[in-house]
């Protein structure tokens, strides 16, 4: 099924945005795992709406219930299943979508492939809110995976033309990794964000919408993380930073730059750090074959302009087979990108953590025998 991600680590997201709620099922967590609430909360409220002037102002409190798979806060072995009640929807804003799509949505798509039936309220599973339950598996793997030492963040590396500072790929520290979700506005250079939130503002008065990058690292990762072919840790992650909507593109390292670039260029020198093969710039991103290097794990993605937007714009009508002016009314973020952080890191956390669990299960098993 299109909305299971299948691992070590099964993940299910479930629900539509203006249904009676969204949430997920984790499929092949240890027992005896300790989950903080409370720094799962202050997680979710990172991608939650309503909270600032750059997002939409539907406000829902984003408040994980578990259902089950925790007995007094530590995994059980038993599938961990937590739900979001949504409380503040107004789907007479989305009537007419079925007929008149929005340019740039699922909206057509949708109806060419469920007939009709589809939820169209608020995008139902196909909107950004399912990105919530997401955060909720991320989230629960970020905090198992800092146990282990391993470190996941991110930041806005650009919106509309206006770049953060980067990420440093080969001296990447935790403290420099985890500053800017600790801050409103996840960037590392905050002149640089108040250049952003201009941005957006400008966008907002306009009745329009823009994109960005977001820069996502994972610290403190073994070398030998991952498989060959159609298992590498590139293809973990993208797989599931696909399924964050808006994302339209993916590069790890260099990534595209390094198709301006000469093998001497490009190639990363091995050096010893120590008793420790490290490399002494790190354009692969932290991943060679596939395989984690040691190196930070380092990738940004590409998030377009939010579709839902104040102008007029040209549609159809499906069912009249003619040409039609559409306006969408409702709430919707001028960018998206500040919210699509923490999901960029949930996903890495997930895709990780999955690898990790793979890799421990595959030695245990070696040992048994």
């Amino acid at each position: 099924m299109s909305s299971i991600y299948y691992g070590h680590l099964t993940v299910s997201i479930f629900g539509q945005s203006h249904g009676p709620g969204i949430g997920v099922t984790m499929d092949g967590l240890p027992a005896g795992e300790t989950v903080n609430p409370e720094e799962l909360r202050a997680f979710l409220a990172r991608r939650a709406p309503g909270r600032d002037p750059w997002s939409t102002t539907r406000k829902e409190g984003d408040e994980p219930e578990f259902l089950s798979g925790l007995w007094e806060g530590v995994t059980c072995g038993a599938p961990l299943t937590a739900v979001i009640r949504n409380t503040n929807t107004r789907s007479g804003d989305y009537a007419g979508l079925k007929d008149i799509p929005r340019p740039g949505h699922a909206d057509y798509t949708a109806q060419m492939k469920y007939g009709g039936f589809q939820d169209a309220a608020g995008g139902g599973h196909f909107s950004g809110r399912l990105t919530a339950p997401l955060c909720i598996a991320g989230g629960v793997c970020k905090q198992l995976l800092a146990r282990r030492g391993i470190f996941v963040g991110g930041h806005i590396a650009a919106i509309g033309g206006v770049a953060d500072t980067s990420f440093d790929p080969v001296g990447l520290t935790q403290s420099e990794l985890l500053a800017p979700g600790e801050r409103p506005f996840p960037v590392l250079n905050e002149a640089a964000g108040e250049e952003m939130k201009a941005v957006i503002a400008a966008a907002r008065a306009e009745r329009d919408s823009v994109g960005g990058v977001v820069e996502c690292a994972v610290l403190g990762l073994p070398p030998g993380l991952g498989d060959p072919m159609l298992e590498g840790m590139e293809n973990r992650i993208a797989r599931l930073v696909f399924a964050i909507p808006a994302v339209k593109g993916v590069e790890f390292g260099a990534g595209f730059r390094a198709a301006e670039l000469r093998g001497s260029e490009n190639n990363d020198a091995f050096i010893m750090d120590g008793e420790r093969v490290t490399t002494r710039t790190n354009h692969a991103g932290g991943i060679l074959g596939g395989i984690t290097t040691g190196m930070p794990l380092v990738f940004r993605a590409a998030v377009k302009p939010t579709p839902s937007i104040g102008r007029e714009q040209d549609s159809v009508s499906l069912s009249r087979r003619e040409n039609t002016k559409l306006v969408v009314h409702g709430r919707h973020d001028p960018c998206i990108v500040p919210r699509a952080v923490p999901c960029m890191e949930a996903v890495a956390a997930i895709a990780v953590y999955d690898a990790l669990l793979e890799q421990e299960q595959t030695y245990q098993r070696r040992r048994d025998l």
